[in-house]
């Protein structure tokens, strides 16, 4: 068990967990986060609170509660950034280079070494900045680092509204990120269209990875589409699956249609078998 609480350095952006140390913290407090620059002020969005997890342990030790001095110097910061963003998209279309700023990080070390800093930018290939990063340095009196990021990335760093409604789940909870390909979305009876599962950044969806496993399980317990079962509205067949209600939808043989729990229902046929193993078949050879 450990004791951990979430913030965030954005609205709604990525989560960072903290150990909270022996002090009580609320939704909305804002403390220091530990970082190799040293703390940065970071807003609670979640709670200390006991949890039995082994990748939550040996975490950062929360640096305090953020004074007035660090909430006004991380103003300063932010409007730092904002203005060097529109330095460097001015700088870029000066010269006429095919890259797109998505972020910019501006880091004060103090007067030794001084400021810095990182720019991130995508571009369609490789490019020649060396005459950018100089002209971009003067303007900002700054050190510049330019760093060119994927798609995923881009989109972690913008954040955004996926196709669910909901925010990004790599600009918030999700931290690695995984090969997607289409005998995912099989497995879930999604569109194999691309176009049509794939997100913000234009490659497949990440949720479509996480929530496989989900799928895979479903699979080899419940019947499949077309099975006879019993069920708690009689005999029937099964013309429907719900995954996240763990349920399936059955017609009796008075045509009426029922969503029964998969707890509920017992198949009497055995293409349930040989689908459960098609999918573990395939499954094994992702694996692989």
């Amino acid at each position: 068990m450990a004791r951990v609480m979430a913030v965030t350095f954005e609205t709604h952006g990525q989560l960072h967990y903290l150990d909270p140390g022996e002090q009580q913290w609320q939704v909305g407090d804002m403390v220091l986060h530990p970082t190799e620059h040293g703390p940065e002020v970071a807003q609670v969005v979640w709670a200390p609170e006991w949890v039995d997890s082994e990748n939550l342990t040996d975490l950062p030790v929360v640096a305090g509660r953020a004074t007035e001095k660090d909430l006004r110097r991380d103003e300063q910061n932010r409007r730092h950034r904002a203005e060097a963003f529109e330095v460097a998209r001015a700088m870029i279309a000066e010269h006429e280079l095919p890259m797109k700023v998505v972020a910019v990080d501006w880091i004060d070390r103090g007067p030794t070494p001084g400021l810095q800093v990182a720019i991130y930018f995508t571009a369609p290939e490789r490019v020649d900045f060396r005459s950018l990063v100089g002209d971009l340095a003067r303007a900002l009196k700054a050190r510049v680092d330019l760093r060119q990021v994927g798609g995923r990335d881009a989109a972690r760093l913008t954040g955004g509204i996926g196709n669910c409604g909901r925010d990004l789940c790599c600009s918030t909870f999700l931290t690695d990120f995984e090969p997607v390909g289409l005998s995912v979305a099989r497995d879930q009876g999604l569109s194999t269209n691309p176009l049509a599962i794939q997100g913000q950044c234009g490659k497949l969806m990440c949720c479509l990875k996480y929530e496989h496993p989900l799928y895979v399980d479903f699979a080899q317990k419940a019947p499949a589409v077309g099975d006879r079962v019993s069920s708690p509205i009689g005999e029937g067949v099964v013309v429907g699956h719900n995954v996240p209600s763990q349920s399936v939808a059955v017609r009796n043989r008075d045509g009426e249609v029922a969503r029964c729990p998969l707890t509920e229902v017992c198949p009497t046929s055995k293409r349930r078998k040989e689908r459960h193993k098609a999918v573990q078949r395939r499954e094994e050879g992702q694996q692989a």
